[in-house]
């Protein structure tokens, strides 16, 4: 099993390309399936999930090509022999329940699989089930698999989801898209990645207002052509390696970023003394004097601070002048970081959904454990930051959500390198 050896050196200096999101691909690519013309998506970005997310695509008859390295998918569903998402793969990766409104929608049946639990929590299926019942579905649970029909086809109406969840949010809009009538969808998300799905459809000829705020409105229509569509930039990665000259020391600039998918992680930036300006080619990242302070953090559904961004904002924390509370509002069980970076010398005490963080004037390295994709890229950055070497190991989560880490980092002057397990 490969790890990641990083020797903190000092400040970080230079340009970091920033790739397509991957929360945006993951849900752009189940579009395909509304279709029966083809569907390409360029700035994709190259990950495992991508390759996950191609192969249950595949597995229920669509036709999907990785061209120009990775960063197009070419994708057509023109002839599918299923629409049934199978355990074995939906098991792999949480967004493999996004296909579940686009069959529903297309042919009036589907069955998938539930996901189960994860590393942060349950994420249960109720709100999109809930959401897809109000289109007029039918759907049950039976054996871990939810089967869904709507023999008549689904009917827009209008729906008010409990909580503003990401995912339920684009099944049902999918869904609609297809739906007979008109469908209001309230308390929707309002991610940036949700707004790039909208601009997607839009491109295959659904009728839809209201991405970006927390009413959506959708016209269905009879069906749906196809389109090229270019992926948004990551705003999590984009996060991510804006505290690495954060907590480093040194000047990056993050080819691509824009300021409006990061605004209130670049306040919180801001407060602790790091100075991120925006320039014709994306965002500049400099810590402005000494070590940043401590400043608190709540995570809260778009556009409020991104629970993707709190194990790595934890790792800038451990290094700050003062005591700092985070809040974790989205997932639970989502601090398992903390105990890794006590092994590197941080000071944290974690109550539930609530870790304080005393700074500390410098970690440690120390050979630490990854236990999920946020986790083990706020290692690397602890590490970066760390005197001596850190060792992270089960890096297999980094290579879900990042591209080219260590190719990205050495670019900047970080002495890492990745280990070939045994």
């Amino acid at each position: 099993m490969d790890s990641i050896l990083v020797t903190g050196n000092g400040p970080l200096n230079g340009q970091i390309p920033i790739a397509g999101a991957k929360n945006a691909c993951l849900t752009l690519m189940p579009a395909t399936l509304l279709s029966e013309e083809p569907l390409t998506l360029t700035n994709a970005p190259r990950l495992s999930d991508i390759k996950t997310m191609t192969a249950l695509l595949q597995s229920l008859g669509a036709e999907v090509s990785s061209l120009q390295d990775g960063q197009v998918q070419a994708m057509s569903s023109h002839d599918l022999t299923s629409q049934t998402a199978d355990y074995e793969i939906v098991r792999k990766m949480r967004a493999s329940n996004l296909v579940l409104g686009p069959l529903l929608a297309r042919f009036g049946h589907a069955v998938v699989s539930l996901p189960g639990g994860c590393a942060i929590g349950a994420r249960p299926m109720d709100l999109h089930v809930e959401g897809l019942e109000a289109l007029g579905a039918e759907i049950e649970l039976k054996d871990g698999y939810l089967h869904a029909k709507a023999p008549g086809g689904l009917k827009g109406g209008v729906h008010e989801m409990r909580f503003a969840s990401v995912g339920a949010t684009e099944n049902i809009v999918m869904a609609a898209t297809l739906a007979k009538g008109t469908t209001v969808l309230k308390n929707a998300a309002r991610e940036p990645e949700i707004v790039d799905l909208v601009e997607c459809l839009r491109k295959m000829g659904a009728q839809i207002s209201g991405e970006g705020t927390s009413t959506i409105e959708i016209q269905g229509v009879d069906r749906l052509h196809g389109a090229t569509h270019q992926v948004v930039t990551d705003r999590i990665e984009l996060g991510t390696y804006m505290l690495a000259p954060a907590i480093c020391g040194g000047e990056v600039e993050l080819l691509g970023g824009r300021m409006r998918l990061v605004e209130s992680f670049a306040a919180k930036l801001d407060a602790a003394g790091v100075s991120v300006e925006e320039t014709d080619k994306g965002l500049k990242v400099a810590r402005k004097n000494g070590r940043v302070r401590a400043v608190d953090v709540v995570t809260e559904p778009f556009p409020g601070f991104p629970t993707d961004l709190q194990a790595q904002m934890m790792a800038l924390m451990c290094t700050a002048e003062g005591t700092s509370v985070l809040e974790e509002r989205i997932f639970e069980n989502r601090f398992m970081h903390a105990p890794e970076l006590v092994r590197m010398g941080a000071d944290i005490e974690v109550h539930g959904g609530t870790a304080t963080v005393t700074g500390v004037e410098r970690l440690k390295g120390a050979p630490v454990m990854a236990t999920d994709l946020r986790a083990s890229v706020s290692l690397i950055l602890a590490g970066l930051a760390a005197e001596g070497e850190t060792v992270v190991s089960r890096v297999y989560h980094l290579d879900r959500g990042y591209e080219h880490v260590v190719r990205k980092l050495e670019g900047v002057g970080a002495k890492i390198e990745r280990i070939k397990g045994q």
